[in-house]
């Protein structure tokens, strides 16, 4: 006699055809793409190769180790045309490039925090000067902006013999920028320990000052004390390796002659022309996303700060700006990333920077298009991916934490 199940049991769920799973129909369209994509790059790396077969072009990254035979003006590793190699190559071009993105987004976001907090300022000037600021330079090309540097502007500076001097050892002219030149000793070791030491000692007194705010209320002076650690420390290295009679570094001044300038560090008018370009373009977006960022704090914030007796600066240095990183840090990640692959224009005015050297001359020289692509598309991709998870710890430590 067949049980009677009760009234309230769960029934079965209804069988349902596999055609009709969602479940097994959305994997079905996945392995079906994946299979699709698979099969489109295996044609296009058969054609690719079948190409090069018949182009007697060869394959691989041996040629890496080849002789490079053409001269790079700036370089930030030896580098001579006789001996060094493609692979030496690529590192010159990596390095300009790295260098050229440091200083831009430095320089970018000092001048964009300036500019966006002036686009808030109660006085009309300065205002209205931040004003057409951002709405000239975020509206013209930024190729437009780097011809203008370098044709018209570093263009137009003086010869050599008639530089414009700033003191007796820092000039400028069509050559470029020239600044005294640090030479270092064997004993200058000392000096990048006592910076280390200065920063580590700064971060472990700020970390053992907001402890402090935390549990007392009471604020200790950590600006102060970080800028004697990392400048004092060094200084005070310097200081002592000089009393017993050995400098660590010593300057080389340029000189000018009657034609020329002597010693001293050439900065080409294509570094100076770029590094302008990029940051004055970039500081401009910098610049909305900043004001941006301090809109979206409440006013309340502002009016509780001045009813506490704080003035307007360290209203917005202590109590906005703060709270208007969470909303800043995001998009100012896309700006730095924006600065680094931009630097890629450079080969428009002759800076020698990754795609100049690498993807121009050597590419031209060796012919191997794939290999020379694959190296470059991968470290662009690096080095964004690199800045946006260091970005994105820095994201993650100033958002708000909330209960």
């Amino acid at each position: 006699m067949p049980t009677q199940l009760p009234a309230d049991a769960p029934s079965a769920p209804p069988r349902v055809s596999p055609l009709y799973d969602p479940r097994v129909r959305a994997a079905a369209y996945q392995i079906l793409l994946l299979v699709a994509v698979g099969g489109v790059a295996w044609i296009a790396i058969g054609n690719a190769a079948e190409n090069l077969r018949n182009a007697r072009v060869a394959s691989g990254f041996g040629f890496l180790n080849n002789t490079a035979g053409f001269d790079v003006n700036q370089t930030m590793i030896p580098f001579a045309a006789a001996t060094s190699t493609y692979g030496t190559a690529f590192l010159v071009g990596l390095t300009n490039t790295l260098m050229v993105a440091a200083i831009g987004i430095v320089l970018a976001t000092i001048l964009g925090f300036t500019v966006g907090v002036a686009r808030l300022s109660p006085n009309w000037i300065v205002r209205t000067l931040a004003t057409v600021y951002v709405e000239i330079l975020r509206n013209i090309p930024l190729l437009l902006q780097l011809l203008f540097w370098y044709v018209a502007v570093l263009a137009s500076l003086p010869a050599a013999r008639d530089s414009y001097a700033l003191g007796t050892s820092i000039f400028l002219n069509q050559r470029g920028l020239f600044l005294p030149k640090p030479l270092l000793a064997a004993d200058a070791w000392a000096l990048p320990i006592a910076l280390v030491v200065g920063i580590v000692g700064t971060l472990v007194f700020r970390a053992r000052a907001k402890r402090e705010q935390a549990r007392t209320g009471r604020r200790l002076p950590v600006l102060a004390v970080g800028s004697g650690l990392i400048l004092g420390l060094p200084l005070l290295t310097y200081g002592v390796l000089a009393l017993i009679g050995v400098a660590p570094v010593a300057l080389d001044f340029p000189v000018k002659g009657t034609f020329n300038l002597r010693g001293g560090m050439q900065l080409y008018p294509e570094f100076v022309a770029l590094v302008l370009g990029l940051t004055v373009y970039t500081a401009a977006f910098i610049a909305e996303v900043v004001r941006a960022g301090i809109q979206a704090v409440n006013k309340g914030q502002t009016e509780a700060a001045r009813a506490l007796g704080l003035q307007p600066g360290p209203t917005m240095r202590l109590v906005v700006i703060p709270q208007a990183m969470r909303v800043i840090v995001p998009p100012l990640t896309s700006q730095y990333l924006n600065l680094t692959k931009n630097s890629s224009l450079a080969v428009a005015i002759g800076y020698p920077d990754l795609v100049q050297v690498f993807m121009g001359t050597v590419l031209n020289q060796t012919g191997q298009a794939v290999e020379v692509v694959a190296i470059t598309m991968a470290v662009y991709l690096t080095i964004s991916l690199v800045t946006a998870f260091v970005m994105n710890l820095y994201n993650r430590r100033v958002a708000l934490i909330e209960r």
